[in-house]
């Protein structure tokens, strides 16, 4: 159980990050400067991140409008919770 709560941390900073990101990257919108490119903001919700982009995404109310964001920012949350179910299944199935 003790490597479950350090996962559940990791897992909730990391997401905090990946938040974080998006929020830098909305207030480079506004302000017209170099932004964050949209493939790394993919493959932060690819991987593991999804929950905090989407967080971000609607909390900054930043990349709404993009079907690749939009629809593809919740597939890869599902994709993480499904990667993570399966892990732990595997883990406590016997």
């Amino acid at each position: 159980m003790y490597w479950l709560k350090i996962f559940l941390i990791a897992f909730a900073a990391w997401n905090f990050i990946v938040f974080i990101v998006y929020g830098v990257d909305k207030l480079k919108a506004k302000g017209e400067k170099w932004r964050i490119p949209e493939k790394t903001l993919i493959l932060l919700a690819l991987f593991m991140g999804g929950t905090g982009a989407m967080i971000g995404m609607g909390v900054f109310h930043h990349k709404t409008l993009h079907k690749k964001f939009s629809i593809g920012v919740p597939l890869l949350t599902l994709l993480n919770y499904a990667v993570i179910g399966g892990i732990m299944w595997l883990i406590y199935r016997g």
